[in-house]
């Protein structure tokens, strides 16, 4: 089992940033794909970011291409979102998720973390 828990969300003004910290247990998490979701009141819950086991491979929603940047520290069971130049579109529950590399499907997430964006 993988536990995951978020932290670091909270109310920004547009235009301003946040850091999202996920800590993993349970397992390595060099052995873990590491990914970003998002829902947003009403919305179906959607893709944010992604990255390779070893960080080197990063891929983004066309939304937040050049504005987010998924990062991980293995050595701290950590994987991060920061969040730059935010929009009040941003606003969402964010998840993070792991994904043991099987099939392509997340398989465990976390419990989620409300971030706000005034206009």
């Amino acid at each position: 089992q993988v536990q995951l828990v978020e932290s670091g969300g909270g109310l920004a003004q547009a235009g301003g940033s946040l850091r999202l910290s996920c800590a993993a247990s349970g397992r390595t998490l060099s052995s873990l794909i590491m990914g970003w979701f998002r829902q947003a009141p009403g919305k179906k819950r959607e893709f944010v970011a992604r990255i390779s086991r070893s960080g080197t491979g990063t891929y983004y929603a066309d939304s937040v291409k050049g504005r987010f940047a998924i990062s991980r520290d293995n050595a701290k069971n950590t994987v991060y979102l920061q969040m730059n130049s935010l929009k009040p579109e941003d606003t969402a529950v964010y998840y993070c998720a792991a994904d043991m590399g099987f099939n392509g499907d997340y398989e465990y997430w976390g419990q989620g973390i409300q971030v706000t964006v005034s206009s």
